[in-house]
């Protein structure tokens, strides 16, 4: 380890009009944190994201990069702004190249596919397909289940739909997306019901006691009741009680609007749902049932035109080689199963495409084609020519797409965890548990911090503390005035957001009466209005876009909250002790350390917190 000072001088951007416009950043760094680090240190402090820097070494010109010795470098660097248009494309020529496989490589791994393919001959079984398609088929009458009018309706009706179109537009205008387009909307609101859907199933490693609720230990298979039959459940898991030795049991339920009611399971029951919950919002959505056991979602993404892959059980989207390189998971076969069909999907969740195939030996991979020809064949009889010609257009796509996917490198910077669900013991017995357990630095979003309201709001209310403090205001009366400010924005908050009204009680009319024009400023920040009723009594409403509301509650109610605390504790608005803190990080980019993450990690953190 070696500790550095570097003194850092930010130059114009391309094209910019001169040195007179350099300032000088110093940077402490540890050398062995490697350039990545180095980056991100320099955005921190010039805004400058990583991908659109270029770093000079002043004394000689040399351009710092991934094999730079950082020891021997000369104290004095110089950060040039690459154009956004440079740097995309510069970007999107690197990752192009890391993602393909160089000749030799690729010749090595087609030969290893015939190879695959040949001993495949003398393996699979020649049954024309049907252990197979006995294995497939079952699930069309489960994802047929999903589109029951009546059904969808009361998977609705069990969502907090406002509460989620609320965040998946906040979640946007954290990225100053304040007017997205509806599949911009749409993709947010999926990624937020995912999220949701993590937080409200629960995983059961085993089934709790329905006597006194303590633990249990598994003691076998029972035979199903006709009312667990009723619910398509052919399996039940008997467990005894490790206190007062009842039984309880546990039926393996696939009908997906009992799970509405159950909320429990494990991945079949959870992708059986979450995937019900998707089509009962209108997404094209698809089961992917994978043969080394375990079951997730597809959904095919309007935004970026192509399936995304979405796990329930891990809180994951768009991480289809969490599998194999994450879980280190052996996959033969993953079959994506709608109304429409049956899709091999398995090129899209492996890299190691030859190794597969030795692993697929159920039948040969014509075969394969055929089936699945056949059952798709069968479900889409009765479409309209127009509707036919939509599907079979993506079909088209989709198989591109997989015939190029299964050669494209791995990412070598991507760090992917292994199983988050169930517990230690199983995820160990399933040998999923992976080699890493967490996500790398570089998988944490940068984004542009759009917090214009926090600087609006912290000014308002340091200028109603400075009024307090020179008037001399009585603590008890301050306490009052922000408790009152505090229970307002509270009822605010916790109503729908395209409609948020709060009316006023006499009492904290009264408390707003003398400090109304800071009141008002306060308003304005938080984007509300007060309005006076025919009855005379007084409401605050939202002005202009909701989200500005949104985004700007969690802010005050967060900053009143922190006043009210000061003034419990005897802690008061003095000169040179203002609230808020004046080295407030503000605007700019910013590398959100408390979002929420792709890859299973949930945390409410707020942009403002720094």
């Amino acid at each position: 380890m070696v500790a550095r000072r570097f003194v850092v001088r930010q130059g114009p951007a391309a094209g910019g009009s001169g040195e007179g416009e350099a300032e000088e950043h110093e940077v402490e760094y540890d050398t062995d944190h490697g350039i990545d680090i180095l980056r991100f240190q320099i955005f921190s402090l010039t805004s400058v994201p990583p991908d659109l820097q270029k770093i000079v070494v002043e004394a000689d010109g040399s351009v710092v990069d991934d094999g730079t010795d950082l020891e021997s470098l000369s104290e004095r660097l110089r950060v040039v702004v690459i154009s956004e248009g440079e740097g995309e494309d510069a970007a999107a020529a690197e990752a192009a190249r890391a993602q393909e496989k160089s000749d030799e490589e690729l010749a090595r791994m087609l030969q290893a596919e015939e190879e695959a393919l040949l001993l495949q001959q003398y393996s699979v079984r020649n049954d024309g397909g049907e252990v197979f398609r006995q294995r497939v088929e079952p699930y069309m009458n489960q994802v047929l289940m999903y589109e029951d009018p009546a059904r969808q309706e009361a998977a609705r009706k069990t969502v907090p739909i406002h509460e989620l179109e609320e965040k998946a537009l906040v979640s946007l205008a954290k990225e100053g997306n304040f007017h997205p387009s509806k599949a911009e909307e749409n993709h947010a609101f999926l990624l937020q019901l995912l999220f949701w859907f993590k937080q409200s199933f629960r995983w059961v490693n085993a089934a709790p006691c329905d006597s006194c609720g303590r633990e249990t230990s598994n003691v076998g298979m029972g035979n199903p009741l006709p009312s667990e039959i009723e619910f398509g459940a052919s399996r039940v898991e008997l467990y005894r009680c490790n206190h007062c030795s009842s039984i309880t049991r546990f039926p393996r339920y696939n009908d997906p609007h009992k799970l509405l009611q159950t909320r429990r399971g494990r991945c079949g029951e959870w992708a059986n749902c979450f995937t019900f919950y998707c089509r009962a919002f209108g997404y094209e959505a698809r089961l992917a049932l994978d043969f080394a056991d375990h079951v997730w979602t597809e959904c095919f993404s309007n935004l970026y035109g192509r399936w995304m892959h979405l796990d329930p059980c891990e809180g994951v989207y768009d991480y289809p080689l969490l599998y194999e390189k994450g879980w280190n998971k052996k996959l033969d076969y993953v079959i994506a199963i709608s109304k429409d069909g049956v899709h091999d999907v398995t090129k899209r969740y492996t890299r190691k495409w030859h190794e597969v195939l030795s692993r697929r030996t159920i039948t040969s991979e014509e075969t394969i084609s055929a089936v699945l020809s056949s059952i798709t064949r069968k479900y889409r009889t009765g479409l309209s020519t127009g509707a036919l010609s939509v599907i079979e257009s993506r079909d088209k796509e989709e198989s591109e797409e997989l015939s190029k996917a299964a050669y494209l490198e791995v990412e070598t910077t991507l760090s992917l965890p292994g199983r988050l669900s169930g517990s230690v013991e199983w995820r160990k017995a399933r040998s999923e548990l992976g080699q890493a357990d967490s996500l790398s630095c570089s998988s944490c979003p940068v984004r542009k911090c759009v917090d214009a309201h926090v600087s609006n709001i912290y000014e308002a209310l340091s200028a109603l503390l400075s009024h307090f403090c020179d008037r001399k205001v009585p603590k008890e009366r301050i306490i009052e005035v922000f408790h009152a400010l505090k229970m307002m924005m509270l009822n605010l908050k916790d109503a729908n957001f395209k409609s948020r009204r709060a009316t006023l009680d006499k009492k904290t009319q009264q408390l707003f009466e003398d400090i109304c024009s800071f009141i008002e400023r306060l308003f304005a920040a938080v984007s509300l209005k007060a309005e006076l009723g025919t009855d005379g009594h007084q409401s605050v409403t939202v002005v202009g876009n909701p989200i500005n509301s949104s985004l700007a509650l969690p802010v005050v109610l967060d900053a009143v909250d922190e006043i009210l605390s000061n003034y419990k504790n005897n802690i008061f608005c003095t000169e040179g002790n203002q609230f808020p803190r004046g080295n407030r990080l503000c605007s700019g980019s910013v590398l959100a350390s408390r979002e929420q993450l792709p890859i299973g990690i949930v945390c409410d953190g707020e942009l403002m917190n720094f």
